[in-house]
């Protein structure tokens, strides 16, 4: 498998609300690390199963649709920048919201495997990228 192997994984599980599903995507280490817009970083396989299964347990499956996706890889890693878009329902009605997130990918030795997931909340203006014109904020 490849790093979109598990990245279409990743994102099918997460519109399914397939724990085990998503949870194999991620490598069997340690130090692995999520951060969902706004909250903590979880770290470990432990703390990051605690918290999707809360977010399924109180709002079932997450409806997003990865956009805009810029990749880069190594040897042994890859890194895979995204926008996503997700449907989301409010009280007048469905509405997208916007996400930043950041995919990272190492080989391990069962094949590809997610070890970083670092989620912020976007516009949908950030699905025009900005180059090498654009003042750095740090």
């Amino acid at each position: 498998m490849t790093p979109d192997d598990i990245e279409t994984a990743f994102y099918d599980a997460l519109r399914k609300a397939d724990i085990e599903r998503l949870m194999d995507c991620w490598a069997d280490e340690d130090d692995i690390v999520c951060i969902h817009p706004g909250g903590p970083r979880l770290v470990g396989m432990l703390a990051i199963r605690t918290a999707f299964d809360s977010i399924f347990s109180h709002g079932g499956p997450i409806h997003v649709r990865p956009e805009s996706i810029r990749r880069m890889e190594s040897q042994g890693s890859a890194v895979h920048s995204i926008l996503e878009r997700v449907d989301v329902m409010s009280a007048n009605g469905p509405i997208q919201a916007y996400v930043l997130a950041t995919n990272v990918y190492q080989l391990t030795p069962r094949g590809w495997r997610l070890v970083l997931h670092h989620a912020s909340p976007g516009t949908q203006d950030e699905a025009q990228e900005v180059h090498a014109s654009a003042p750095v904020l740090h």
